[in-house]
């Protein structure tokens, strides 16, 4: 018997940071399931509606929202918006997020540049879901990208951030107990290198990363997201408070 092309018929994802990257490659992938897809973006309309654009020539549907993920008001407004437009809310996926780097002890480290990071990547994470669980129907999935450097740090300066995700990975632990008795289910994919603009694999991390990984190479968006397309979809139903590494075994 062949199995469902379109798992996902019927449902509503909203994907946080959509527009580029691993977040693209999601609205795509969830498109591709069968979902109706709304993400969000916070710079680029141009962007933005090239995704829209990719997902609706291949027969999908997508919506475009210009949200600061920093903004708790913007994010809550997001989540509403999409619940009224759409109707339900099935799929909740966390994948905005920044990177900043800096060492403990540099006296010229931006500390602006990290507490905005703060904002986005555990602050802003947090306000989605509080703003999406009263609306999401029972059986819903929630999905965050993490880190694999929450589990090993590969290079100094990368602790604030870092420690950001490995925040979001104790969330989610927390609210897959939270959101367990309506059969949510919670779970975070920490990704190990994948080449895109935040981290190119000709970029000058490449070289230390490349040996990390068991497989010798960075993995690409798509990687991120057939593993979204899996935890968001009816044969990860008894799968919540997980940890998935996607590092091409650089936690091995």
């Amino acid at each position: 018997m062949s199995r469902n092309s379109h798992p996902l018929s019927g449902k509503v994802a909203l994907v946080t940071g959509g527009s580029r990257g691993i977040g693209a490659a999601i609205v795509r992938r969830l498109a591709e399931d069968g979902a109706t897809v709304v993400f969000s973006y916070s710079a680029s309309t141009d962007r933005a509606q090239q995704v829209v654009g990719e997902v609706e020539a291949l027969g999908g549907k997508a919506l475009a929202i210009k949200a600061d993920q920093a903004s708790p008001i913007e994010v809550a407004a997001l989540v509403r918006e999409t619940h009224a437009v759409m109707g339900r809310l099935d799929i909740l996926v966390n994948s905005a997020g920044v990177f900043v780097t800096g060492r403990i002890d540099d006296p010229e480290a931006d500390r602006t540049a990290f507490d905005r990071q703060l904002d986005i990547n555990v602050k802003g994470v947090a306000a989605t879901v509080r703003a999406a669980a009263p609306l999401m129907g029972d059986g819903g999935r929630i999905i965050s990208i993490g880190t694999a450097g929450a589990d090993h740090i590969p290079f100094a300066g990368a602790a604030d951030y870092i420690a950001t995700k490995a925040a979001v990975a104790a969330y989610t632990r927390g609210w897959a107990r939270d959101l367990g008795p309506r059969s949510i289910t919670v779970n975070i994919i920490q990704p190990g290198a994948i080449d895109t603009e935040m981290n190119p694999q000709d970029g000058p991390y490449a070289e230390t990363l490349n040996k990390l990984a068991a497989l010798g190479r960075y993995g690409q968006p798509e990687d991120i997201a057939a593993a979204v397309a899996f935890l968001a979809g009816p044969d990860a139903g008894y799968i919540t408070g997980a940890t998935l590494n996607v590092d091409g075994g650089q936690s091995a």
